[in-house]
């Protein structure tokens, strides 16, 4: 029992590792891009992490953790932010891949103004919550900055990837929240859950994805421009 949450962060990883080395998508020579969006996000949200259980927004259940802390935060929390994005960002790249189609710039900037728009509102009147202010407040961020700010064209096809996303994540976090691996405070979010998972984890993990998949498409698109230099 207690090597659940180590199994789970196992099984994330294990397939995109495996498929890495198919001959189309050739993932594993993306690899160098991923590995400092990893550490900087990382380290940005395992931040939060420590503030959140230090603070009670959420809580991890002893019988599915081996007990080895750092930081006050299991080690299979840490794992979780660099197998999950890494998974993500496998599904990202395999989708880039085989499927070409693109939402047009229009629709890509109404789901924009809609995310952005909806989380000023819930900021509004649930600002409160530490878990609800923290992870609208950085999507928020997020999508103005890659939207409006830098305006990427890759932001179309992170929104069609999201979606598809959503796939494995129910399974992990329906899994987490279910048994409960991870225990959380509603009295810190809004208290709305899709089965046993709290609405914000959904767009704490668009805001971890999207934060990741900036910085694999920064040094990817460094390293294009400086290869044609």
């Amino acid at each position: 029992m207690r090597f659940t949450y180590l199994l789970i962060n196992f099984f994330t990883i294990l397939f995109p590792l495996a498929l890495s080395f198919d001959k189309k998508v050739q993932f594993h020579k993306k690899w160098k891009f991923i590995w400092p969006g990893l550490l900087i996000s990382g380290l940005v949200f395992l931040f939060w992490d420590v503030l959140f259980t230090v603070y009670g927004v959420w809580s991890f259940n002893p019988k599915y953790i081996t007990g080895i802390t750092i930081l006050q935060l299991p080690i299979e929390e840490i794992f979780f932010f660099l197998t999950v994005p890494f998974a993500c960002i496998f599904i990202y790249a395999c989708l880039n891949y085989y499927i070409k189609w693109e939402m047009s710039m229009r629709l890509t900037r109404i789901i924009s103004n809609l995310i952005i728009i909806s989380s000023i509102l819930i900021l509004i009147f649930y600002h409160h919550r530490l878990y609800t202010r923290v992870t609208f407040t950085l999507l928020a961020f997020l999508v103005i900055l890659f939207q409006f700010i830098y305006k990427v064209r890759w932001l179309s096809r992170f929104y069609i990837s999201f979606l598809v996303v959503l796939i494995p994540f129910y399974i992990i976090n329906g899994i987490l929240t279910a048994w409960p691996v991870v225990m959380y405070n509603n009295a810190q979010n809004l208290g709305l859950r899709l089965g046993t998972i709290p609405i914000e984890d959904h767009f704490y993990c668009m805001a971890l994805l999207l934060m990741n998949i900036g910085f694999f498409e920064y040094f990817r698109l460094r390293s294009i421009k400086i290869h044609h230099a």
